[in-house]
């Protein structure tokens, strides 16, 4: 898991949404080239649609992007990512993880991803600044565990950068921005232990 990172708005040859390089489509794409990987799974579920990262991979094979967003939120005309999943504005933490519960499993089966990138942003909370979604501090968690421990669970190794997020005090913000590194431990911790019961 990343400190930082979760850059998905910028293009090919553009800079937008506060975000100058497109860090998600550029570990992809050097993956790809050393052939390290063959085949991409991007799970974006910042608030805002991947729209930069599903623009530069559309009608690659080799990538499959999935942005669960709030579709009224920025980016106002968005690309075709490979699967999007536009949400209404004030979802909260029970209609969240259902939608997200209902797909990740079977897209994980449908893609058989080598390796599954992640962009955990925080802006889908109720008191982000640029977020219409109503996720607490315990659903980010809840969602952030669900989707690191199903794909170890099957295998897929999992990198999550900490995606988008704003608040204007910093010290609320960098809470926020932890969650996915709490949920990452807790998941190891279960998984060795898991492993440890079996041996």
């Amino acid at each position: 898991a990343s400190t930082g990172g979760g850059t998905h708005h910028a293009g090919p040859d553009y800079g937008s949404g506060y975000c100058l390089l497109n860090d998600l489509s550029i570990t992809c794409s050097v993956l790809l080239s050393l052939g390290l990987v063959s085949r991409v799974l991007i799970v974006d579920l910042d608030v805002h649609q991947g729209d930069g990262t599903a623009l530069m991979f559309h009608n690659n094979p080799a990538v499959f992007t999935f942005s669960m967003h709030c579709q009224k939120n920025f980016p106002f005309r968005k690309q075709a990512s490979d699967l999007d999943i536009g949400l209404a504005d004030h979802v909260g933490d029970e209609e969240y993880l259902a939608t997200l519960e209902e797909v990740l499993p079977s897209l994980l089966d449908q893609v058989r991803p080598d390796l599954v990138l992640y962009d955990a942003g925080v802006d889908p909370h109720i008191d982000d600044d640029l977020g219409y979604l109503d996720l607490t501090d315990d659903g980010l968690y809840q969602r952030d565990h669900y989707v690191l421990d199903t794909c170890v669970g099957r295998g897929v190794p999992v990198c999550s950068v900490i995606g988008g997020g704003y608040h204007r005090d910093l010290e609320v913000l960098s809470a926020r921005h932890s969650i996915v590194h709490r949920a990452a431990d807790r998941v190891w911790g279960e998984r060795m232990n898991l492993a440890g019961a079996r041996t």
